[in-house]
């Protein structure tokens, strides 16, 4: 075989851990975890795939290579295979094989702006050669676990002798996805990868590989004492109403007309509408209404979900999950969205938790999911001696679209310590608006617009980020992306390739 440059790498696998609610680094810490097929190409040559369900062997020669970080591995969301292979290949919890040597086609994808699927990338990009349509009944059939039935005899897992067809399909399958794979880089071979995003993307995975220290005990207690506090509200929900089911939102709604209050929807933003207005008969209902929605508590059950046997939640973060601006994206518990506390005796609320006093809670703090909301942070604890320490970059995709687009006016506003919120409105509005001063109602106008049209935003992503809730009428929302496009005309000008951003001057 000849020396080993590349190797571009397709797996399928089983586990009997739910992949999409627990992630990679759970899915392979079951017992049931295995590799079933792994297709691979050495070198840009042939896919070969081998059938290690039926007992083939990947060569030593490939095995030595993936952990030779002169040979550069390729895969479609290689953090999948690479920690899939660090389990077959041995590796404890907690160490995995060095991202280093990984690249990843999902990220060139990405980077171009295409999605974020095999699939998609292939049909975008019109390869002659697309993803297998049947690989998701397969995957079905083979990778997961199946209903025990008196017709398959009771079993609860398709093993290839239970259908040699289909496993003679699910092998063309992963074939052709390492086909598919290598076609996408061929396509995307004239516009490279910048060697500092791939140095980004391996932090990434350093970061996921790290994980993040979870306090089971604040978890699971605050898990049943969700439970507790939502059987206590659903029970005085069903006293005031007297309906079968309260949680039910169309029952909930036919309650509300019948009392004299009508509405289209039972969301968030509009039962806080409803509430000020609303008598108290029906605000008592309402509150117990929201209550009952609040759905952060439910990062608690993620928790319970991901954490891997090292007490560590793992793979928290995807590398370019916005494609267009190459920011990361959240998984699983959603770090990046996790609700603020302003409780004062933060420190006593969490030792309830902690140690399962739920009377006590229950006694002393009025509204238990919001409580157990506040609390979401401290369940994330550091090692002994360490202290997190929380950080915020100032209105960062402020600043880096004024520079793309080369617009002086707001380089200025930044360089002079000026609010961005305050010079935007002031754009839109051709009034001077000063924080907590003349025109100051306008600034939150201003934020709204700040925040929305960057990107490609319009007046859908103004109305979707509440604008309408929070001031702006419909003839502003014109008039503000009226204006401020005027203003900052290059606001989306993203072509992939270093140096090809336009900038100031």
């Amino acid at each position: 075989m000849e020396k080993i440059k590349t190797l571009s790498i397709d797996l399928e696998t089983f586990s009997d851990v739910d992949l999409s609610k627990c992630g990679v680094y759970r899915y392979v810490e079951s017992p049931a975890f295995e590799i079933l097929l792994f297709g691979v190409s050495v070198n840009g040559g042939d896919v070969a795939v081998y059938d290690l369900a039926q007992g083939e062997e990947i060569p030593a020669k490939i095995l030595s290579a993936l952990t030779d970080n002169s040979v550069i591995k390729w895969a479609f969301n290689a953090s999948f295979e690479r920690v899939c292979l660090s389990k077959h290949l041995g590796l404890p919890v907690g160490e995995y094989l060095d991202p280093q040597s990984w690249r990843c086609s999902m990220i060139w994808s990405a980077y171009m702006g295409l999605p974020l699927s095999l699939a998609g990338a292939g049909a975008v990009l019109g390869l002659p050669e697309q993803k297998l349509k049947e690989g998701k009944e397969l995957i079905k059939y083979f990778c997961v676990p199946c209903a025990p039935t008196k017709a398959n005899g009771f079993r609860t897992r398709n093993l290839p002798e239970h259908a040699p067809e289909k496993w003679a399909q699910f092998k063309a399958y992963n074939k052709r996805d390492v086909e598919v794979e290598m076609a996408i880089q061929d396509k995307l071979r004239k516009f490279p990868v910048p060697d500092f995003v791939w140095e980004e993307y391996t932090l990434d995975q350093q970061i996921n590989d790290r994980g993040i220290a979870l306090d089971m005990a604040v978890v699971e207690n605050a898990i049943l004492f969700d439970e507790n506090s939502r059987g206590v509200l659903s029970a005085k929900m069903q006293e005031l109403t007297s309906l079968d089911n309260p949680n039910s939102v169309q029952q909930m709604k036919q309650w509300l007309f019948e009392n004299g209050l009508e509405t289209d929807t039972l969301g968030k933003k509009a039962v806080s509408e409803l509430l000020k207005t609303a008598p108290q008969s029906l605000a008592e209902v309402l509150e117990l209404r929201q209550q009952l929605a609040k759905s952060s508590v439910k990062k608690y059950q993620a928790m319970k979900n991901a954490v891997c046997s090292d007490g560590r939640a793992h793979g928290m973060f995807q590398f370019y999950g916005a494609n267009r601006s190459g920011r990361w994206a959240g998984r699983l518990i959603q770090l990046q969205n996790l609700p603020q506390n302003h409780i004062t005796d933060l420190e006593q609320a969490r030792e309830l938790v902690k140690s399962g006093n739920y009377t006590a809670l229950e006694m002393l703090y009025d509204d238990i999911p919001d409580t157990l909301s506040q609390l979401i942070r401290t369940a994330f604890v550091p090692k002994s001696g360490m202290k997190f320490v929380v950080s915020d970059f100032s209105a960062i995709e402020a600043r880096v679209l004024s520079w793309l687009a080369g617009e002086d006016w707001r380089l200025d506003v930044f360089k002079n310590g000026g609010d961005i919120y305050c010079a935007s409105a002031s754009q839109m509005f051709r009034v001077p608006v000063e924080k907590h001063g003349v025109n100051g109602h306008l600034r939150q106008k201003g934020k709204i617009a700040e925040l929305a049209l960057g990107y490609g935003g319009s007046v859908g992503a103004l109305k979707a980020m509440g604008a309408l809730e929070m001031g702006l009428s419909e003839e502003e929302l014109f008039l503000a992306l009226h204006r401020m496009q005027g203003q900052f005309a290059a606001r989306v000008a993203l072509y992939p390739g270093e140096g090809s951003l336009p900038g100031p001057g």
